[in-house]
């Protein structure tokens, strides 16, 4: 993926990455409970089509976090680089209880996604490693999920010293005032994003779902 560096003598936030870069745990993150009534529906209706929720979902993750420029930034040493459009590394649960990654590229239609996401992930149980391809991680956003639970926050494991890619969970929808709810937690590095960028995310990601159940409900 083509990346560009960015001026830091130009970088509005050139105080806040300072500061944040200084830390030992540079990290912000928030759960909110994202509205997905009328997406699940649409995708309940196509099961016959071999569309996924997880996949469907992931889509539109991707295609939010790749809409704000700062979640496409990372550290590059001392400046920063902004990714034309990163990729997901997402957790795929295996019969034996442990996972493998699987890595997607969302720039593309969503009725080409889903086809091609199906057959990659299941290349990826087929080699069942515990690795993903590392040529560039540092562009990767990492997806993972928690179904079994319907949680108000939750704390990801990171390395140190500290890495810069955005990570997103979804958890175990459930029913509150007639809607269907999902919990969306987005843990990112505070030295390139603010409240005000996750809450782009939230607002991008809504658009995302609404969009793509237009398109669900257009399929045969």
């Amino acid at each position: 993926m083509s990346y560009r560096s960015i001026d830091m003598n130009q970088y509005k936030r050139i105080d806040q990455f300072r500061y944040f870069t200084s830390l030992s745990y540079p990290y912000t993150g928030v759960t909110v409970n994202v509205d997905i009534t009328a997406f699940f529906n649409a995708v309940k209706a196509k099961k016959s089509c071999n569309t996924p929720f997880f996949l469907s979902l992931c889509y539109c993750m991707s295609k939010a976090v790749n809409s704000i420029p700062q979640f496409r930034q990372r550290i590059s040493g001392q400046g920063i680089v902004e990714y034309d459009n990163c990729r997901t590394s997402h957790t795929v649960a295996l019969e034996d209880g442990t996972y493998c990654y699987c890595t997607l590229d969302s720039s593309m239609p969503f009725q080409e996604y889903l086809p091609y996401a199906n057959q990659m992930q299941e290349e990826s149980k087929k080699r069942m490693t515990a690795s993903d391809n590392k040529e560039d991680e540092n562009e990767l956003i990492f997806v993972s999920s928690l179904p079994w639970l319907s949680y108000t926050a939750l704390v990801q494991p990171v390395p140190m010293p500290a890495d810069s890619n955005p990570r997103l969970t979804c958890g175990k929808y459930f029913e509150q005032d007639a809607k269907l709810l999902l919990p969306v937690s987005i843990l990112c590095n505070h030295a390139l994003a603010d409240g005000l960028h996750m809450a782009q995310f939230y607002d991008a990601l809504q658009k995302q779902l609404n969009l793509q159940t237009q398109v669900l409900n257009t399929l045969l």
